[in-house]
This record gives structure tokens, sequence and C-alpha cells, in this order.
């Protein structure tokens, strides 16, 4: 029997973005970190917030327990926008603050151009970590808009900032 081979038009989505996440525990306090931000998040999905076409949860490893969650936004705009509003703007808060056993990461895929990543609490090289070098994420790649911003095309226009969930500043540099 052959193989019913398929692909995808996204002409329709000249601005797309994929944002990939994972939330690793770290230490036996992760597991109720990890347990307590699974529904909100769901519920926040189910939401559909402005801008989010798809939202998907899977399973990276069991031991030690490692979630990931797979996103398909409109464009960037959308995705910052919601990264500012609630309630993700308090779980991100939280997290910052505390990561709670666990260790939390996301990279970020444009279709106009631009990867970016970030890596808090996380103590093993994953994704595009385990190739490129980790440096701080500190004054100009604080944000990942700037992240993007620092490997995008150089056509892409550069665009103001919103105020950041939570200022560099504000972080312990422990």
């Amino acid at each position: 029997m052959a193989v019913e081979r398929r692909t995808v038009d996204l002409s329709a989505y000249p601005d797309l973005v994929m944002l990939l996440l994972g939330m690793r525990v770290n230490a036996i306090t992760g597991l109720k970190t990890l347990f307590n931000i699974g529904s909100p998040i769901e519920a926040s999905a189910r939401a559909k917030p402005d801008g989010l076409l798809h939202h998907e949860i899977f399973l990276f490893s069991l031991f030690p327990p490692h979630i990931g969650i797979r996103e398909y936004w409109r464009d960037f705009e959308s995705l910052e926008t919601y990264s500012r509003s609630e309630p993700h703007r308090t779980w991100w808060t939280d997290f910052l603050r505390n990561s709670g056993g666990t260790g939390f990461w996301h990279e970020t895929y444009r279709m106009k151009g631009g990867i970016e990543a970030v890596f808090d609490d996380v103590p093993v090289p994953l994704g595009l970590g385990t190739f490129a070098p980790l440096i701080p994420a500190r004054g100009g790649m604080f944000s990942a808009r700037r992240r993007l911003e620092s490997v995008a095309a150089a056509d892409l226009p550069v665009t103001p900032e919103p105020a950041a969930v939570v200022g560099e500043d504000e972080l312990s540099t422990s």
C-alpha cells in the first residue's frame, strides 16, 4: 500500500511563530510545581487567546519528568501580548522569583526569520543549547524580542518592546 504523503500550505500565515516549551523537574518539590501548573495552562489554551492557532502537550521524558508544549501563533506580537497578560504574567513572575524545583525553557521560531531560546534553571543542555554556546540572558539578550532581533534577517523592522513581565533588575544575580 502506498504512503499518503501530504504537506501544508502556510501562505495564509506569513508571520507564523512556533513556540516550543519545556518544564523539567529538577528536585522532588518540582513534581508539585509541574502538576499545579498543568491545569491552568490547559484552561488558558482552551480560552483561545487572540493569535493562538494550536496548542499541544507532550512528554519529553518520565525520568526526570519533563513535559513539553508546542504552540503555533499567528504572529510574534500576539504571543508577546499574551505573555504580558493574565494569567501568564502571574505564572511567569512567580516562576522567575522561585522555580519551585523545576527548570523551564523555550525556543521560538519565526517564519520571517529569527530563532531564540532561553533556559531558566535547566541543569543540562537541551535543544539549541546542546550545540550553541550558552550565554547569560542579560542586557540585550534578556527579552525574547531582542534575542529574535539579534539574529533575524536585516530587513525586519526593530519594533518597540512592551514592558517586561519581570524586569532584569528585579531578578537576583546569584
